[in-house]
């Protein structure tokens, strides 16, 4: 039974996977501060193998110990996102970066790291051009270049495998609206609309359970994947905002959005990307972008966004 260190486990996407690992016979321990207030790994206490540590990612003193027992560590602590590293820019170095290169620095040869970035990290792709794992990285956001530079002290220290994700939709236990599939899903589901700007910028989409599973897969096929870099996505939803919105438009017919004349998106990502280095090895994806609106439909009856409103 592997033991799994991961940091930031209760966040978005470690609420799902950590019960994806522990179902799998994986012993799991979470380091997470919790920031949330978050119970979403509430189901993971009936698991003998699951532990969780509440505590600071960038503690070099717990973070030694728990890698102590472990044999592989998945480093998802991070200030995800371009909107909230810009808000706190020293948290987005010495969490996204720094506490990485912690890792690798006190990890021992022996331990695999299973590390996920940002596809993100190729900023503006050339026009009708898939980005593959060899295209140079041209991060634009704090973001981007802090994950980017995280990635490749991983790839500079070896026994590893990292994930390039594409932009990330679907429900978890730890839910994010901010994520643009979810946000416009939630959007079409209560507002009825959406304002484009810049609707024919391009870029890749994953569905948060094909991410638990890409991260199971490599623990099986380690040796196979071992020291590369990997996009993890949907080669079928390399879509603009506008042709996304189409697509939800045919679950939900009373949504309308529209282009802005003026105005600019501050992200400006443009971008499509290749996932056929992990297709070679076998992986497959099990959700279509159209499941998974179809589960964002009905997960939006759960949610309601509206902290001072009396509904």
């Amino acid at each position: 039974m592997t033991r799994i260190l991961i940091t930031g486990g209760a966040g978005y996407l470690g609420s799902v996977l950590t019960p994806t690992l522990l179902e799998a016979g994986y012993t799991v321990t979470v380091l997470d501060n919790l920031l949330f207030r978050q119970a979403s790994l509430a189901d993971c206490c009936r698991f003998d193998a699951f532990s969780i540590v509440r505590g600071d990612c960038r503690d070099r003193g717990l973070v030694r110990k728990l890698l102590a027992e472990a044999d592989c560590v998945i480093p998802l602590a991070a200030l995800v996102g371009a909107p909230l590293s810009d808000s706190d820019r020293v948290g987005a170095e010495t969490v996204n970066r720094d506490a990485v290169r912690l890792i690798c620095e006190l990890a021992s040869p022996a331990q695999q790291v299973l590390f996920p970035t940002t596809n993100s990290g190729y900023g503006i792709g050339e026009a009708d051009k898939h980005c593959t794992e060899e295209t140079p990285l041209r991060p634009i956001s704090l973001y981007g270049t802090t994950k980017v530079e995280a990635e490749q002290a991983v790839l500079d220290r070896g026994n590893c495998v990292t994930f390039r994700l594409a932009t990330v939709f679907g429900m978890s236990p730890r839910m994010r609206l901010d994520l643009l599939v979810n946000d416009f899903v939630y959007r079409a589901v209560t507002d009825r609309t959406v304002v484009l700007f810049e609707s024919r910028f391009r870029r890749n989409y994953i569905h948060i359970r094909d991410v638990a599973r890409v991260f199971l897969f490599a623990l099986e096929h380690f040796d196979l994947m071992r020291d590369r870099p990997f996009n993890v996505g949907l080669d079928e939803a390399n879509l603009s905002k506008l042709e996304l919105c189409q697509q939800i438009k045919t679950h939900l017919p009373h949504f309308v959005f529209l282009e802005a004349p003026i105005g600019q998106d501050p992200d400006k990502r443009d971008y499509i990307v290749s996932n056929a280095r992990l297709a070679a090895t076998g992986f497959r994806t099990q959700w279509s972008l159209d499941r998974g609106i179809r589960e964002l439909i009905k997960g939006c009856v759960l949610l309601r966004n509206s902290m001072y409103g009396n509904v």
